[in-house]
């Protein structure tokens, strides 16, 4: 059974840091693309950070340089790390794949519950 779990999510102030993890069961995180995607309620869904099976990332431009995508395979987990976080990053992050694609973008069949980034002074 394929299952995500997300977790990390916080408040921190502008200019502030967060990890996020996303464990996998049920698939090998290095064989498909894992994504990253947030969505703030009322918005559409953006998608954030891909990882594919070999290993390139993608990033949406408004986060390149400021997050890393990367994938531990013994622990089976994709992190995002997100470094100076801007009052325009809080959303529920959620981490997906299609368990079929091994370049990004995956289509979002399997996902995560999400966590919830805040971001304030």
């Amino acid at each position: 059974q394929v299952q995500l779990v997300e977790s990390g999510g916080g408040s921190v102030q502008p200019g502030g840091s967060l990890r996020l993890s996303c464990a996998a069961s049920g698939f090998t995180v290095d064989y498909y693309a894992i994504g990253w995607f947030r969505q703030v309620p009322g918005n559409e869904r953006e998608g954030v950070a891909c990882i594919s099976s070999d290993g390139i990332s993608w990033y949406k431009q408004s986060v390149e340089g400021r997050f890393t995508i990367s994938r531990d395979n013994p622990k089976n987990t994709v992190y995002l790390q997100m470094n100076s976080l801007q009052p325009d990053d809080p959303a529920i992050y959620y981490c997906a794949t299609d368990i079929v694609r091994r370049l990004c973008p995956p289509k979002i069949d399997y996902r995560g519950q999400g966590t919830q980034v805040t971001v304030s002074s």
